[in-house]
């Protein structure tokens, strides 16, 4: 299985970490923040069902831009395989 070596930007680390502190943070919101930060500097690659979920958010208009921002960092490390 393929190895995908990317990890989180600290931008997005940063947003994700606002995001959790967030008491009006949407659920959504809080697990991709919670995902994308796993996911920074560990090696730690984003799960199956981690990948659908931010597929369904970044084809959504229903989501902030913040949100799809990160979607979109949890997606692109997923694993190459998938």
């Amino acid at each position: 299985m393929a190895k995908n070596t990317k990890s989180t930007s600290s931008s997005i680390a940063s947003k994700a970490s606002e995001i959790l502190t967030n008491p009006n943070s949407s659920a959504i919101a809080k697990s991709l923040a919670g995902s994308a930060l796993s996911q920074a500097n560990t090696g730690n690659q984003t799960g199956a069902k981690m990948e659908s979920t931010a597929s369904k958010v970044l084809q959504s208009e229903k989501y902030s831009e913040i949100t799809k921002e990160l979607a979109a960092s949890v997606l692109s490390q997923s694993n190459k395989d998938r």
